[in-house]
């Protein structure tokens, strides 16, 4: 496991939200919100080796392939940004919380190395079967020092879930070659979109999902947190502000049929912009949202200090 952050209960900071049993703080000593107190490692352990992708996101690897086209020009965005900023020959990348291995081959059909670590025994094996070198663990000081360091290390909706991400990024930061890169992505919650949803609708926080969501980040605690661990971030991006169709009235919250027709059209926004030869609008304003704090999802880049 990646940290068990077993003083969790000794955090302080203002109670702002309760969840399930879960009291969420905004913690003084950490920088960011989280879960109080922690679930165990062990209790977070069998979720996410034997449940993960059969109970909690059944539908994952099939949406997934019916939404190929759209991530591949997610990942094509990623592995640009890391080649603009590596020397030519510096294309070994290290995937944290890989899944089913999807980001990985596609770095893999660019050229690049590729290895990685999921402790999800479905996901792992379905990475595999890409012929993909996944192994099937938690990143923790333990497990690291099997690895090479990387040019890149990418995580994307991992620190979310762990109960120390200090400890993780302090494991990452040894995976990563001084000057190499960092790539994060996490949900960007208590966004502003949220809260306005929040008063005027009244509707309860649902992006609070303990014990899954443990953590609770926007663009400034986890730019904090990065520098903090011994990294330098040159960008950052936002997603789609998926928030924006609750502000029109299409409550998507608990309704899986209208959330996934409301990603349908998110898609179909930015494949149209790509179609049109318009990717470099579309990050340009994902980029201009993330200065503003909007959008659902936040992804940092960031160089490691030599």
């Amino acid at each position: 496991m990646a940290g068990t952050n077993s003083d969790a209960q000794q955090h302080t900071g203002n109670v702002i939200d309760n969840r399930h049993g879960f009291n969420v703080i905004d913690c003084e000593e950490c920088g960011f919100k989280h879960v109080s107190p922690m679930p165990t490692a062990q209790e977070l352990e069998q979720v996410y080796r034997e449940e993960y992708y059969t109970k909690d996101k059944p539908l994952f690897l099939s949406q997934s392939k019916e939404d190929a086209i759209w991530w591949e020009r997610v990942f094509a965005d990623r592995f640009d940004t890391f080649e603009a900023h590596l020397p030519e020959g510096s294309r070994r990348v290290f995937d944290v919380g890989a899944g089913p291995g999807f980001f990985l081959h596609h770095g893999q059909q660019r050229g690049w190395v590729t290895q990685g670590i999921e402790p999800s025994k479905q996901a792992s094996e379905h990475a595999r079967e890409l012929g993909l070198d996944v192994v099937s663990d938690f990143l923790s000081p333990a497990s690291v020092k099997q690895f090479e360091p990387f040019d890149v290390v990418h995580a994307c909706n991992v620190l979310e879930h762990i109960p120390n991400p200090i400890e993780l990024l302090e494991c990452i930061n040894s995976l990563v070659k001084d000057g190499g890169l960092l790539c994060i992505s996490v949900p960007n919650d208590y966004n502003p979109f949220q809260k306005t949803v929040r008063e005027v609708d009244g509707l309860e926080p649902w992006w609070l999902a303990p014990p899954h969501h443990l953590n609770y980040f926007d663009v400034n605690s986890l730019t904090q947190l990065l520098n903090n661990s011994g990294f330098d971030v040159f960008l950052k991006e936002s997603s789609f502000p998926i928030d924006m169709f609750l502000l029109m009235g299409d409550n998507y919250v608990g309704n899986d049929e209208l959330g996934r027709a409301c990603h349908k059209k998110r898609m179909k926004f930015e494949m149209s912009l790509i179609e049109s030869g318009q990717n470099d609008l579309k990050r340009a304003w994902y980029q201009s949202m993330a200065e503003i704090g909007v959008g659902r999802e936040i992804c940092i880049y960031a160089r490691k200090r030599s």
